[in-house]
Order: structure tokens, then sequence, then C-alpha cells
């Protein structure tokens, strides 16, 4: 076979997107926490909680809009002028639009609008999205009235539901298969560029929007980000392949690590070590367990094996895992000091990657969800050096 037949043998997957009651009781349980926290009202970026609460998705620039959920009653949006008939033509339900124009302050149409609909004195709680820019003179307007919504919000988004773990599932599904098409069609002389490209198209055909793809060969593996420039695939070198896309606003992510050829002594060492800390991490994510626990529990494996410590390389330089969702980087981000205790609808991944700088790099990333009893993987982890996808 090759990519472009492989690309013939993709459909677009399919799973219900997100309905208008989710919507509704994501801003109810909202209101309930801002209620019980004393805050007037909480201001939604262009941001991807903007979309997680109201179902729609802006752009950010530079000028400021997004919109305020009142602890109680309904939204109100905030828009430039000329941008109000677009932005009424993506909201999920009509609703108020307060518009400022060009020579106009929007700070002071923000704290106006917080006076109206949370009463004068309202302490205004700020989406930890929102960019210093418009943070600052937000603070002056509401004369410092002003706090964050981060914990309101993160406690929400980091516990998903059968709606949202459907989707993820699906995404994830999709990229598994697209993983398992570029192991079976990789050559000799292919470059990461070409491999990209593949990677990127493969999402477009199962009816994904591709967010990142990574493809890094030899020594390259080494660096968790890879290096500038493309590599060529030769006879004996690691691989590393990570890709994510986009199904209704949720992420997939995913990484694979095997040899091109047949793989050296050194090679299924370090490769098993990597699934043995793999292994070890999943094991730990118990409900109730602390996040960090999961990241020790890889750590520690890596260490018995004579790598680290800590983040010492060769060894494991970064966190052990983030949270997937609407971003593909969000809470519970699996590192030491996060006490987060995990929960049943948390979706976070598994990636202690092992770095030898100069060597190879070995990844292994699965995205594991929270059922009632324990842990769950997404998509089968690899099994073996030889066999990464059976």
């Amino acid at each position: 076979m090759s990519f472009d037949k492989a690309l013939g043998g993709f459909r677009p997957v399919s799973v219900p997107a997100i309905g208008g009651a989710e919507y509704e009781a994501r801003v109810g349980a909202l209101q309930a926490g801002m209620r019980a926290a004393d805050i007037g009202a909480v201001w939604l970026d262009a941001s991807s909680s903007l979309s997680y609460f109201l179902g729609h998705s802006l752009g950010l620039s530079e000028r400021i809009h997004g919109a305020l959920i009142p602890a109680r009653g309904a939204p109100v949006h905030i828009s430039p002028t000329f941008e109000e008939p677009k932005l009424r033509s993506l909201l999920r339900e009509d609703g108020h639009i307060a518009t400022w124009q060009e020579d106009e302050d929007p700070y002071a149409l923000i704290a106006a609008e917080v006076a109206r609909i949370a009463g004068e004195g309202a302490v205004l709680a700020l989406d930890p999205a929102t960019p210093w820019l418009f943070a600052a003179p937000l603070q002056a307007a509401m004369a410092g009235r002003i706090t964050v919504a981060k914990p309101l919000i993160s406690a929400l988004r980091q516990v998903k539901s059968a709606a949202e773990i459907a989707i993820i599932r699906t995404a994830m599904e999709a990229s598994y298969q697209v993983q398992k098409a570029v192991w079976q069609n990789l050559r000799a002389g292919i470059s990461t560029s070409e491999t990209c490209a593949f990677i990127s198209a493969a999402h477009k055909a199962l009816g994904l929007k591709p967010l990142f793809a990574a493809a890094q060969f030899g020594v390259a593996t080494a660096y968790p980000h890879g290096v500038p420039e493309p590599q060529i695939l030769a006879q004996g070198d690691m691989v590393l392949i990570d890709m994510g896309g986009v199904l209704h606003g949720y992420c997939s992510d995913i990484t694979r690590s095997y040899v091109f050829g047949t793989p050296s002594a050194r090679q299924r060492e370090l490769w098993g070590h990597e699934h043995a800390a793999h292994a070890a991490a999943f094991k730990a994510a118990r409900i109730g367990a602390p996040c960090e626990a999961v990241d020790l529990a890889a750590r520690d494996s890596l260490t018995a094996a004579g790598f680290g410590p800590g983040y010492a390389v060769p060894g494991l330089p970064h966190r052990t895992g983030h949270g997937l969702g609407m971003d593909i980087h969000e809470e519970p981000f699996i590192v030491r000091g996060n006490r987060t205790p995990l929960a049943p609808g948390m979706c976070f991944s598994i990636e202690p990657m092992l770095c030898l700088y100069g060597e190879c790099g070995i990844r292994l990333e699965d995205i594991a969800w929270m059922a009632e009893d324990g842990p769950r993987w997404f998509c089968p982890p690899s099994a073996s050096l030889d066999r990464p996808f059976d």
C-alpha cells in the first residue's frame, strides 16, 4: 500500500454533537458556583470556554469580544458594532448583544453591563484565557472588583459528560486509524514532511479538522517537540508519530513509537522501559487518587530502571500527562504537586516519554478516561515493539 491508497479507505466518522440541554445545564452549573462564591458575573473571552458554555466560537483579535454570564439570568454578548451581524448568525440561541463603536471604550461598556445584570459593586470573574491586554483595562473599569474564574470553569470542564466521552472516543479512534496507516505505509526514504502531510489529509478524510501532526525519525525522536529540520527515514530508525484532530470541538491526541526495520537489543530495552512506565501510570490512576500519583508511578518506574531521577535526562523531562477536551492541554494536569483527586469523567493523557538526547526518544501516549470503577483506554495501547497495533 501507499499513503495515497490508504487515504482512499477512510470515510467520515459520525457521532452526535453536544445538544442544547447540555449547554443549558453547563451554564446553570456555572451560575450555581458563582452564587456560592458571591460572584456577580463571569467574563468568557474568545476562548474554548465560550464554546463550552454557549456553543459558538470566536477568533481572538485585538478587539475584546465575548460574553458575560450573570449569576442569574441570560448571558450578554459583547461585540464591536460592525461584528454584530456575524455574531448573531453564530449564536446557538438569540440573545442580547451589547456593542461598542471603534471610538468608544469597550471596558466601560462591560463594567456598565455587569452593574446592570448583577448590581452595583458586583464582582467580575475573568476567564483564565483572557489576555492581559484585556484583563488590565477590565480591572481598571471594574475598580478592582475582579477575581479569577478558573476554579469555577475548571471544576466543570475537567469532568466530561457521556456525550463528551463519546465525541472524544470517536475522535481518538479516528486518529488511531491514522496512526496505524502511517505504521503500515512507511518506507525507506520518506520524509517527515510527507508523513505529516498524510496525517493531516487523513484526518480531513475522516471528517476531523487537523489539529497537529508531528513525525520524528532517528536521533530527532529524543526531543519532545521535535527539531526544526525534516528527516529522511532509514532502516533501524526509531520513529515517533504524534497527532491530533478536532471533532465537534473536541480534541484527539495519540503518540506511537516503534522502530522502522529490525530493532536493536538497545532499542528493545529502552522501549520496554517506556512501556513499563506507561503501564505503571495507568495502574496508579484510581478513583480518589491524586493526579500526582500517576506521574509518580511513571517516574518511579523509570528511576528504578536507571533513568532520571526527577526530571533529569536520560529520563522523563516533563509531566506525565495533561487533560484533554476542547483544549488539547487542559485540567487535570498529571504532574507532581497536583493533588486534585481523580474522579469519574476525567480524561487525560498518559505519556511518560523516555528521552536520551543524542540517541533517541520513546513516547507512548494514550488518553485514559475515568469510569466509575477506574481508568479505561479510549484506544488499545501498544502491546509490543514489533506489533504496536495488535
